[in-house]
């Protein structure tokens, strides 16, 4: 129970430090945002600063935070580290910074963001990374919510899964304040609901559970053949840095009214997601007893199952009370990944919109776009969604180094004479190790041995330093 709630604590204590001190270097100004520039009524629009936060942590806390750290959870405790550290150091900083540089370039989409920034072969491997990664996302956020709707209702997935899909092609469609906007604030309600609830049962050892304490030991029923390096800091993805926050976060860039609102919209929804994530690696560990009771939970009924056991038995009790907390503890599981489903097919509208240049202010041009996105993801959803979520890990892992690199050409450029852009470098360079050492290792890699992929992957994120290099301050002397 202690190290949780140190855990949580150097969470909070984080933000108001480190969150500081990045949006300080960063220098915030009372520039025109193009929220008030470019007011269109449809993305471009400019709303409170509450509800842009709800809307920015709905968008991002999506399965990531829940499956993901409930996978990362089989290591044991010491998944605490990464989603502590990864979220201050790493996480909070690329969602601050994906989010403030598309501010300053007119609420661009991140592909155009890092072709600006890193050459026009970025420009177009972002761009159809971006599209690819993004339909992946919509998919495994559209047959995960529907499968728990099926559990919570008894309603058989191929009836729930269309009217998921419906929601999605109006949320792509229609005007930010129409749906999202509106229905964004109950569902923020319900997420919050869900996971002071979750930790509240296990702080107070609700059905005699006993919240394990902080060890380094690599927990996981497999043993060895599940190292912790690097598959643990793939596993966790959206709990600690993920890309695909760096694809929302302009979505909000089109509708924050003042720069200064940058790090509690965008480094505080990272950290809010990162607590949701901390509350259920903790809560996988001390409701099963064990890694081994959680993996074989995870293997008898998946990850929607698991969820739906902890929230039955932290917030179950008896009476109506208690089955209202647990129906409001799965909505807000639902919540977390039809909130980021639908902005993630709208932001694969707006990604290819800027990539074509549509301008998207007419439906009939947004339903150009819309419709054949939602119709792959309609066919991909039939797919087995363990497969695709491999995929989505480590390509959602991939573009968060990207775009970290992005960050740091970008504060060489704007702060010079200072070393601001060691801030995003480091974890960066972190990052390139991990994703390179993950991919030549991993069952849907190249499934080399460990005495191979550590050390190139050592290599890789050495080279992606020089490369830094070479682009920035060699060229600079020249």
């Amino acid at each position: 129970m202690f190290t949780f709630l140190i855990a949580l604590c150097t969470l909070i204590v984080g933000y108001f430090v480190y969150g500081k001190l990045v949006d300080k270097l960063f220098g915030p100004t009372d520039a025109e945002t193009p929220a008030v520039r470019y007011n269109d009524g449809v993305d471009y629009i400019p709303l409170p600063t509450w509800k842009v936060f709800l809307i920015q942590l709905l968008n991002i806390a999506g399965l990531g935070p829940i499956f993901g750290a409930l996978a990362g959870a089989l290591w044991g405790p010491c998944v605490y580290f990464w989603i502590v550290f990864g979220t201050i150091f790493a996480g909070g900083v690329h969602d601050y910074l994906s989010g403030m540089i598309s501010i300053r370039e007119d609420g661009k989409s991140i592909s155009e963001v890092v072709g600006h920034h890193l050459g026009s072969t970025m420009l177009i491997i972002m761009r159809v990374f971006s599209v690819v990664l993004l339909v992946l996302v919509g998919t495994v956020f559209m047959t995960g919510p529907a499968g728990l709707l099926a559990k919570l209702t008894g309603v058989a997935v191929t009836i729930i899964l269309p009217c998921v899909l419906l929601y999605y092609f109006l949320a792509t469609l229609l005007p930010i304040d129409t749906l999202i906007a509106r229905f964004y604030p109950l569902f923020g309600v319900c997420l919050i609901v869900m996971a002071l609830g979750i930790m509240g049962g296990m702080l107070m050892g609700v059905g005699g559970h006993v919240m394990p304490e902080m060890q380094l030991a690599n927990l996981h029923p497999q043993g060895d053949a599940m190292p912790i390096w690097p598959l643990m800091f793939i596993t966790v993805a959206c709990g600690a840095i993920s890309g695909f926050h760096s694809t929302q976060s302009p979505i909000m860039a089109r509708c924050l009214r003042d720069e200064r609102l940058g790090r509690p919209v965008f480094y505080g929804a990272m950290v809010a997601e990162g607590i949701i994530a901390l509350i259920w690696a903790a809560a996988g560990v001390t409701f099963y007893d064990s890694t081994g009771g959680l993996a074989a939970a995870l293997k008898a009924g998946g990850p929607g199952s698991v969820v739906y056991d902890v929230c039955v038995g932290f917030l179950g009790g008896s009476g109506i009370g208690g089955y209202l907390g647990a129906t409001l503890a799965m909505l807000g599981v639902i919540a977390c990944p039809i909130t980021s489903g639908d902005t993630a097919f709208r932001s694969a509208r707006l990604t290819l919109a800027d990539w074509i240049g549509m301008e998207q202010s007419t439906a009939k041009k947004r339903l150009i776009l819309a419709v054949p996105l939602l119709a792959i993801g309609g066919i991909l959803s039939q797919m087995n969604f363990d497969i695709i979520w491999r995929y989505f890990s480590w390509s959602n892992q991939t573009l968060a180094m990207i775009v970290l690199w992005t960050g740091a050409v970008y504060l060489y450029r704007t702060k010079p004479g200072s070393k601001f852009y060691l801030i995003p470098a480091v974890p960066a360079t972190f990052m390139a190790a991990v994703t390179f050492t993950y991919i030549l290792q991993a069952k849907e890699g190249f499934q080399l041995p460990t005495s191979v992929t550590y050390p190139i992957g050592i290599i890789f994120a050495i080279i992606c330093v020089a490369l830094f290099i070479r682009a920035t301050i060699m060229k600079k002397s020249e």
